[in-house]
């Protein structure tokens, strides 16, 4: 929670991928805390049904579509924040996906391309068009999402997507440290297993045998990232910035 009450009233924030899983989640947690929140998502639909339910939760939404493989579209998706709102101090880019499970002799150029799209590029542009407008006002904050898969390597499962979030977590760093000392923060989180919709590609087994792997001996919940989200959003946390922090249960190391 953040050091000063209602923190985040007014305050506005982002989130692609917002129409499901951790981001929905999130669009909902700040939502509670009285935050403008523009969740913008492939699913226009599930982006109009995540605004309202921020507007339920007590904050004010608003829906955009966005492809985030598309500049075009997150240029657009800021432009539409600003207009609406007037300024953005939050940017969660959480819209991301394995696409299919793939041993790594399985993965093909489209698979490769397509992966990265969506999770590094997607991350990419978000943070090339916010952070303009974040140095002009001296102030943002911008949370992007890694895994605990870029450590793991994401054998026989998935090395496509763990190299992807290994690429996250560098531009994270990287941008985290040109621009510390210019008002704006930017870290990463980095999950182990989550019960979303994103486990649906898995092979029959697969999140079973994953969650007992972890000490806990259960998968995170999307509600759990988010207000982990909302935390390095506050200002309880200043001095964290390029950081990744682990989100595992116990483990996420395998």
């Amino acid at each position: 929670m953040p050091k000063t009450p209602d923190y985040f009233k007014g305050k506005t924030i982002v989130i692609t991928g917002a129409g499901s899983g951790i981001g929905l989640a999130t669009a909902k947690i700040f939502g509670r805390e009285g935050a403008n929140v523009l969740c913008a998502d492939v699913n226009e639909q599930a982006a109009n049904q995540a605004a309202r339910a921020v507007d339920e939760a007590g904050g004010t939404g608003a829906a955009v579509f966005a492809d985030v493989t598309q500049r075009a579209d997150i240029k657009k998706m800021i432009g539409a924040a600003i207009e609406k709102f007037g300024q953005v101090h939050f940017l969660f880019n959480s819209a991301g996906s394995a696409i299919r499970r793939a041993k790594f002799l399985e993965i093909d150029d489209e698979l490769w391309d397509k992966t990265y799209d969506l999770n590094v590029k997607g991350t990419f542009y978000g943070m090339q068009e916010v952070i303009p407008h974040m140095l002009e006002k001296g102030f943002g904050v911008i949370v992007n999402v890694a895994s605990t898969a870029a450590k793991g390597g994401g054998p026989a499962k998935s090395p496509h997507y763990a190299s992807s979030k290994g690429a996250v977590n560098t531009l994270t760093m990287g941008a985290a440290r040109e621009f510390a000392d210019q008002g704006i923060r930017i870290l990463s989180v980095s999950p182990a297993i989550v019960d979303t919709a994103f486990q649906d590609i898995n092979e029959e087994g697969m999140f079973d045998a994953a969650v007992a792997n972890v000490p806990s001996k259960r998968a995170g919940r999307a509600d759990e990232i988010g207000e982990l989200v909302q935390f390095l959003c506050s200002d309880a946390c200043e001095f964290m910035v390029a950081d990744t922090v682990m989100v595992t249960g116990g483990g996420g190391y395998r």
